[in-house]
């Protein structure tokens, strides 16, 4: 199957340590999320409650952003509507990721609609950290283009496996074709990438998804780096494409 050739992306960074904050009530909590995050490379700051968060947010840029949704005074929500409110905040285009130990179906969707680029759920594993930082565009690259453990997890079986992953490469043909389009229709854009970023979940395409939130997040907070942001999804979106090709079974 012949695919596009991949559209000239502004340069990754060189691997650099990213920067986080980590904003959170619980000192267990913090401490692990704080120790976690160094063991995988970033330089982390701890924050104990809302207010430090948005100090240290508005006084230092930092790549990511976690946020405990409940914390003295204010919790992620606060947090982050006063952060992007501030032009002049250093971290206010940071990708902001909303923790919590509860998590309902309605609030997961509120808290994607206010611009968290994800939602991590206490208590969490290291392979959900990597994840995370995964956000980052210092880290980004790391990332496999089809993670199969992942893509088993989700689905729950190979052959279901495969069946999704044929499904994604349909979906990934059209967007490839019609991306130029969608480029001057940003709320179509939008629908197209919410959708996408729930089947990037079940194929284990983590580099792709990566993508797709950062995209997401630049539309939303970061005007100045819509181009470059989709220069590389769309470069992702080739690659998973091309990784496809060589993972799927060729039909008898």
């Amino acid at each position: 199957m012949t695919h596009p050739a991949p559209a000239a992306a502004a340069p990754l960074p060189d691997r650099v340590s990213p920067s986080v904050l980590v904003a959170d009530d619980d000192e267990a909590s913090l401490r692990f999320l704080h120790d976690a995050l160094e063991a995988l490379g970033a330089r982390v700051t701890g924050c104990s409650d809302g207010p430090q968060a948005l100090h240290a947010a508005s006084s230092r840029p930092f790549d990511l952003l976690l946020l405990d949704c409940r914390m003295p005074n204010s919790g992620a929500r606060e947090v982050l509507a006063a952060l992007r409110a501030d032009d002049a905040a250093a971290s206010r285009g940071a990708v902001a990721i909303a923790t919590t130990a509860e998590l309902a179906p309605p609030l997961r969707a509120e808290l994607l609609a206010e611009g968290f680029g994800e939602i991590l759920l206490k208590p969490c594993a290291i392979d959900d950290l990597r994840r995370i930082m995964g956000l980052t565009p210092a880290y980004m690259h790391q990332l496999p283009v089809l993670d199969d453990a992942a893509a088993l997890l989700a689905s729950g079986d190979s052959a279901t496996m495969a069946a999704l992953r044929q499904l994604l490469q349909q979906e990934l043909l059209t967007l490839c074709n019609e991306l130029d389009q969608l480029r001057v229709d940003p709320e179509a854009l939008r629908e197209r990438l919410h959708r996408l970023r729930s089947s990037c979940g079940f194929c284990g395409t983590a580099a792709l998804s990566a993508h797709v939130v950062t995209l997401q997040q630049s539309m939303t907070n970061r005007p100045t780096m819509v181009e470059t942001d989709m220069a590389r999804f769309r470069l992702a979106l080739v690659q998973t494409l091309q990784a496809l090709d060589c993972h799927l079974p060729t039909p008898a």
